[in-house]
């Protein structure tokens, strides 16, 4: 849906409040997956994969009715796209998981203020894209203060380059798919179900049924349902909203994120953190000064 000057106040209103509910609910996601730590990473992932699929489905049936059927047929080639696509969208998963159960979720945050830069990085690498001088500023200063935060603690920041590399290209990947974003996400999950049932029922039978209480099967199960819940609030919002808009918005999950690791969680906030985090928000700030005065102005992009 291109962006109409004349579209009516409410349809922007109604976007921007889907906008701001998906990515405050991102932002507090690590909360609800703290309350689920004493589960291995893997078995949790496994369980979003599963429910997320199932409560898809429901959705898509609700939405879609008698087209169902149609609006899922994708082509082989199409399916093929999404199991990669899918498996680094899972990989991200885990890793945010992990490292969220793990105490450190500062790293998550970083990860993802890093995301935008590494998005500029794949679109000069692998599509071509020219970067103006602005951007090749804010890169290098992202780079030499992520390399700045590597030396502090004595070894690269893995978690948040992991992070933003497999989303990064998860983006990218899914760009060159012309398959809407819920039907893409029903696939790539539905096509990891079955390695998902395969490892709870066989490689972790310790886990699958004697430790866990009700309240830890609950959250399991639910943990689909926080997955779509904000990805539908996105798609709604990304149809009602420039991308520049959009674009600002997704630093709210970050922010939030970090916020939650200092103050709530006391995750160490140490000098190459503090380094590191100043270079990616001048980075960011550097790359985001431009789009934000034509926001300002009202010189909005189409969608």
């Amino acid at each position: 849906m291109n962006y109409n000057a004349n579209m009516p106040l409410n349809d922007h209103n109604k976007g921007l409040a889907a906008g701001l509910f998906c990515f405050v609910f991102w932002g507090f996601a690590p909360i609800y997956f703290k309350l689920i730590q004493h589960v291995p990473a893997i078995t949790i992932i496994a369980h979003r994969i599963i429910w997320a699929a199932l409560f898809l489905l429901v959705f898509l049936g609700i939405r879609e009715r008698q087209r169902l059927f149609t609006v899922l047929r994708v082509s082989p080639k199409q399916l093929l796209v999404l199991l990669i696509s899918g498996s680094l969208v899972i990989s991200n998963w885990l890793i945010f998981v992990w490292a969220v159960n793990s105490g450190q979720i500062l790293a998550t945050s970083l990860g993802y203020f890093i995301n935008p830069l590494v998005n500029i990085f794949l679109g000069l690498l692998f599509l071509h894209e020219r970067l103006n001088k602005t951007q090749v500023v804010a890169l290098l200063i992202a780079a030499s203060t992520t390399i700045y935060l590597g030396i502090f603690i004595g070894e690269p920041p893995w978690i948040a380059l992991a992070l933003a590399i497999t989303f990064g290209l998860y983006g990218l990947v899914r760009k060159q798919l012309d398959v809407r974003p819920l039907i893409g996400l029903f696939w790539e999950t539905t096509l990891l179900m079955l390695p998902a049932l395969l490892y709870l029922l066989w490689l972790a039978p310790a886990e699958w049924v004697p430790a866990f209480d009700q309240t830890t099967w609950w959250l399991l199960v639910f943990s689909g349902l926080i997955t779509i819940l904000p990805l539908i609030g996105f798609n709604y919002a990304a149809k009602r909203l420039t991308l520049t808009l959009v674009g600002f918005l997704q630093y709210i999950a970050p922010t939030i994120s970090f916020l939650i690791a200092v103050w709530f969680y006391g995750e160490a906030f140490t000098h190459g953190h503090q380094v590191a985090f100043a270079g990616i928000w001048m980075a960011l700030l550097i790359v985001s000064w431009r789009p934000m005065r034509r926001l300002l102005k009202g010189k909005q992009p189409r969608v």
